[in-house]
C-alpha cells in the first residue's frame, strides 16, 4: 500500500470516528428548501446526498418536500422513507413562484413547532422565512447555492424582490451560512459585512455503462455525441450552445438531456431554433440507467453558463471521466482548474471554434478524459462535505 493511500485511509476513519461521535445522540436536523428527494436539480441532488450521510450516521434527518408532481415522476411522490429519511410533504400551492414561497412557509412553521436541534434551509427564497424557526430557538442554517435573484426567470416582479428579501433575511437570521464558491463568499463579504464558510459540493465515483438505451432510444453510439445535461433556463448558456453547434463542421450530434423549469417557453424557443439542424437531440428529463449512459459515452460533455452557483453536473460529468468544455464564469473555472477546454462566457463564435477544434483534435479530448476523474474524486467528497457540515450544525 502507498503511503498516499495510508494517509486517505487514515483520514477516512478519523472521519468517520467523529461523526459516529458527533452524532451518537441522535441529533435532530430539518431541512428544506428542495422540491423531494430526487434528482430535478442541483438542490435537490445536494439534499439527498447530505442527509443519506447524516441519516447512515445516526442523525435523525427530515425533509419537509413539495406537494404535487414535479418532472422527476409519479414514482417520487408517495416516497416517506429513503435511505432512513423521514419525508414530510407540506402544502403546497401551484403556480409560478408560489409552489416555492408556500412550501418554505409551510416547511418552516414545521420546523419552528418541530423537535429539531437544527433547521437547515437551502436557497435564497426559502431563507425569507428563516426568522421563524429562528424565533422559536432553533438554530439555523443556510446553503447558498448561487445568487438566485440574477437568474433570468426571477430578474423582476414579485419573484425577484422576495429572493433579494430572502437573501437579507439569510445574513439577518441564521446562525451560519454556506456557499459553494469563492465569488459567491466574496459578495456576502463586499455586500453586507457577512463571513460565510465556503463548503463546495461533492461527487461520487460512478461506474460507466456501455450504450445501450442511448441507442435504442436515440440512435447514439459512444463519443458520438456532445451532451449538455441540466435544466433547460437561459442562464445555462444554451441558447449559445444551440447557434454555435449549428456552425460546427461534424456528424457528431449535440444532446440536450433536461426538462424545463418554469420555463416552458424558452425550451420551445431552443427546440425552434434547433429545428433546422437535425443533429440536435432533446431527451427531456433523464434519470436512472439512461442518465449513467449519457454521461459515460459522451465525447464531450459542455455546460456553457452565464451563470452558476456550483455545477453539480459538471462534477458528475467529470467524474464519468468526460471532457468538458466550460464557460470561463468563476464557478466553473473554480471547479475544473486546468482540467477541462474553457471559452468566453456570452462569445457564441468563440464557444463555436473552441467545439470545431475539440471535434478535430480527438487526441486532445483524449487526453482530457484520462485525468479527469481522478481528479474531480479526488478533490470534491461528500463525506468531507457532511463534516465540514455537522460541525456547523455544533457550534456555538
Amino acid at each position: 500500500m502507498s503511503t498516499q493511500q495510508k494517509y486517505i485511509d487514515i483520514k477516512e476513519q478519523r472521519g468517520q470516528y467523529w461523526l459516529e461521535n458527533i452524532m451518537k445522540d441522535k441529533f435532530a436536523v430539518s431541512m428544506f428548501g428542495q422540491k423531494r428527494l430526487s434528482r430535478e436539480g442541483g438542490i435537490e441532488i445536494v439534499v439527498k446526498e447530505l442527509c443519506t450521510r447524516m441519516a447512515r450516521d445516526g442523525c435523525r434527518v427530515t425533509c419537509y418536500n413539495r406537494s404535487g408532481h414535479h418532472v422527476s415522476g409519479a414514482e417520487y411522490d408517495n416516497k416517506i422513507e429513503y435511505d432512513g429519511i423521514r419525508q414530510k410533504f407540506v402544502p403546497t400551492i401551484e403556480g409560478k413562484g408560489l409552489a416555492a414561497v408556500s412550501s418554505s412557509f409551510f416547511a418552516a412553521l414545521y420546523s419552528a413547532f418541530g423537535k429539531y436541534d437544527v433547521v437547515h434551509i437551502h436557497a435564497e427564497g426559502p431563507a425569507f422565512f428563516s426568522w421563524l424557526p429562528k424565533m422559536f430557538g432553533k438554530r439555523v442554517v443556510v446553503t447558498i447555492h448561487g445568487i438566485d435573484w440574477q437568474r433570468e426567470k426571477w430578474k423582476s416582479g414579485f419573484g425577484s424582490k422576495f429572493i433579494r428579501q430572502g437573501e437579507k433575511n439569510a445574513v439577518k437570521y441564521t446562525d451560519e451560512i454556506i456557499v459553494l464558491s469563492k465569488g459567491v463568499q466574496d459578495y456576502f463579504r463586499d455586500t453586507y459585512g457577512r463571513e460565510t464558510h465556503f463548503v463546495p459540493n461533492g461527487v461520487n465515483r460512478p461506474e460507466t455503462r456501455e450504450a445501450g438505451l442511448i441507442t435504442e432510444k436515440f440512435g447514439l453510439t459512444k463519443d458520438s455525441y456532445i451532451l449538455f445535461l441540466g435544466r433547460l433556463v437561459p442562464e445555462k448558456g444554451i441558447r449559445y450552445l444551440v447557434e454555435a453547434f449549428k456552425d460546427v463542421k461534424t456528424d457528431k450530434k449535440l444532446v440536450i438531456a433536461g426538462g424545463s423549469s418554469d420555463t416552458d417557453s424558452f425550451m420551445k424557443e431552443l427546440q425552434e431554433s434547433a429545428k433546422s439542424d437535425n443533429r440536435i437531440i432533446f431527451t427531456g428529463f433523464v434519470q436512472g440507467q439512461l442518465l449513467d449512459e449519457l454521461y459515460s459515452n459522451a465525447y464531450i460533455y459542455t455546460l456553457p453558463s452565464d451563470l452558476e452557483g456550483m455545477p453539480l453536473s459538471l462534477l458528475e460529468a467529470m467524474s464519468y471521466g468526460n471532457c468538458c468544455l466550460v464557460s470561463d464564469i468563476p464557478e466553473c473555472v473554480e471547479v475544473v482548474e486546468d482540467k477541462a477546454l474553457v471559452f468566453k462566457k456570452s462569445d457564441t463564435e468563440d464557444l463555436r471554434t473552441t467545439l470545431q477544434k475539440a471535434c478535430e483534435h480527438p487526441e486532445h479530448v483524449a487526453e482530457l478524459k484520462q485525468t479527469a476523474a481522478d481528479f474531480i474524486c479526488q478533490k470534491y467528497n461528500w463525506d468531507n462535505v457532511v463534516e465540514e457540515t455537522v460541525k456547523l450544525y455544533r457550534s456555538k
